[in-house]
């Protein structure tokens, strides 16, 4: 499938069929539509790239920024234990939407068992340690 296919068929391209939450230049956010946790964010990109590492400066700092802005938001309003801040970027690293996005997911005591770890859990048998 070349690019310019994928990128009309992109998820996160057409950003009208999104209730977006929160904006500014570079980056946007939205809740995920299928949430580990309540309020689970999505900070994502609104230049179609899907490698962090192709960012631009401004955008990585923009990407902060919302991060910043929707954990506040999240705090107040939610008011969760702790957060995992996370990235899928590569298929080998589990990413299926091929548009960059950062999740913002918010923990809170007792949603796992075994908390220990964190975003080693992608590994199973890795977490704990």
């Amino acid at each position: 499938m070349n690019s310019r296919r994928l990128f009309f068929m992109c998820l996160f391209c057409n950003q009208n069929d999104l209730k977006i939450i929160y904006q500014n230049t570079f980056v946007y956010a939205i809740y995920d539509g299928f949430p580990v946790n309540p309020s689970h964010t999505l900070i994502i990109t609104k230049r179609h790239v899907s490698n962090y590492f192709d960012l631009t400066i401004e955008e990585k700092q923009s990407i902060d920024e919302a991060l910043m802005y929707m954990k506040s938001k999240l705090d107040k309003e939610f008011h969760p234990d702790g957060y995992n801040i996370g990235i899928n970027n590569g298929e080998a690293a589990g990413q299926t939407i091929m548009h960059l996005h950062v999740h913002l997911i918010p923990r809170y005591h007792g949603d796992t068992p075994q908390p220990r770890g964190g975003v080693r859990g992608v590994i199973p048998g890795k977490m704990s340690y």
